[in-house]
């Protein structure tokens, strides 16, 4: 009886260490889930805040400013309006140089081409050296230059001698050991002796400055002095031909070794920061065409860009084949984009009038020498449009296509929407 009691206890605690193993595992597993589920969660949650907190990507072509930042750049906001402007007639030209503008480079004299510096086509800067030449007048000058030197020198010395013999001759009349007569001639001669000096110094100016235009300075004239430099007379007269202004070498005509003449022509250089545009007008139109007006003038070779020039000359000559006259128009070239000889297109205003829509001149930025405005989307979220522009009026510009009806734009100001939105693409390429 003992014994079987004792069996069942030992059963039951077996029963009871079985019973609270698995109570404890399966307490154990349980806490492993909510762990995981909690460590779920938070992951979740640390994802959602960094979606929240990273800004959305914008689409191509959109700024987003915000309105504070809007008013301290001054950006202000408008509608489009139609008016009245003056209408058009588009005329055909060509680019040519500005002829005040052109020059036409020649030797100072006659001689020998040693080495040129240019080529046709080079950009050349004002005083850049275009070629070196042996200036055979020049040489002809410093030589006689050299001769009338020394022959002033000469004149000099005859002078001191006469000056002393005078002097010489005032201490002896005080012991009346000459005659007054032998003084006075003495007088006469050493007078003599300052003329003969002024007039050869006369001879040596007269040549000196006939050398200073060739480019000579008086530095360059007291290193001629033979005591000083035997030998400088040999290369003195090698001159140097210099750009007298910044521009294009359009014409090229000379060879080393050639023998030039001052009339002969060698380079011509253009300067092309501003050209004309010489367009063609009809007779019928010239009533209506106004001088000092702006015009809008396309080339084939920039299909998106427009060039502002202003109308300055008619002519006053009809070509009588064409029945035409020639029409000058003056366009700002600083990036050199206009090429000599390009067909063009020019808009010219007339004394008419059309409805036109129109927006201020600041409305209107540039991307990529495309015309562009900024529609506003929203209170803080502008989208770029490119836009073809039309005629100019003072500070109002013609959109002729592009915008919609009743869009909202960005006025003055929106050049910082530009810089916004290049800053935006630079970020991207990056």
């Amino acid at each position: 009886m003992i014994n079987r009691d004792i069996r069942i206890f030992q059963e039951r605690r077996v029963g009871l260490w079985l019973l609270a193993l698995v109570l404890g595992i399966g307490v154990a597993v349980g806490a492993g889930l909510a762990s995981w589920r909690n460590a779920a969660g938070d992951e979740a949650a640390q994802a959602q805040e960094q979606a929240d907190e990273q800004p959305q990507e914008l689409p191509p072509g959109i700024v987003e400013v915000p309105e504070a930042a809007q008013r301290s750049a001054g950006l202000q906001v408008l509608t489009p309006e139609k008016r009245m402007m003056p209408a058009t007639i588009e005329v055909t030209g060509v680019v040519a140089a500005d002829e005040s503008k052109v020059l036409h480079i020649r030797p100072l004299a006659r001689g020998v081409i040693e080495s040129i510096s240019v080529s046709l086509g080079a950009r050349v800067t004002r005083g850049q050296a275009l070629l070196t030449y042996d200036n055979i007048e020049l040489g002809g000058l410093i030589g006689e230059y050299l001769s009338q030197r020394a022959a002033l020198l000469q004149t000099q010395t005859d002078l001191e001698v006469r000056r002393l013999a005078l002097e010489r001759a005032q201490e002896l009349i005080k012991l009346e050991a000459i005659a007054q007569q032998t003084v006075e001639a003495r007088r006469a001669d050493f007078r003599n002796g300052e003329a003969a000096v002024a007039s050869q110094r006369a001879n040596v100016a007269r040549i000196e400055e006939q050398i200073h235009r060739f480019g000579l300075t008086d530095i360059d004239l007291q290193a001629l002095t033979p005591e000083e430099d035997r030998n400088s007379h040999r290369t003195a007269s090698h001159s140097v031909l210099r750009a007298p202004f910044s521009g294009v070498v359009t014409k090229y005509d000379v060879a080393a070794g050639e023998l030039v003449e001052p009339e002969r022509e060698l380079f011509t250089i253009s300067d092309l920061s501003v050209v004309w545009v010489l367009a063609d007008v009809y007779e019928k139109d010239l009533a209506k065409v106004r001088a000092n007006t702006d015009v809008n003038i396309r080339l084939d070779a920039y299909p998106d860009r427009t060039f502002i020039g202003r109308l300055t000359y008619i002519s006053d000559l009809i070509d009588p084949r064409t029945r035409t006259a020639k029409v000058r128009c003056v366009v700002p070239n600083p990036d050199a984009a206009i090429k000599l000889d390009m067909f063009a297109k020019v808009d010219v205003p007339t004394t008419d009038s059309r409805e036109a829509v129109s927006v201020p001149v600041a409305a209107v930025q540039h991307i990529d020498n495309q015309p562009v405005v900024f529609v506003q989307q929203s209170a803080s979220r502008f989208q770029r449009r490119d836009v073809r522009l039309g005629i100019t009026v003072r500070d109002q510009i013609e959109i002729v296509s592009g915008l919609k009806p009743g869009e909202t734009i960005a006025g003055a100001g929106s050049f910082y929407l530009k810089t916004a939105l290049l800053r935006e693409r630079i970020g991207e390429e990056h």
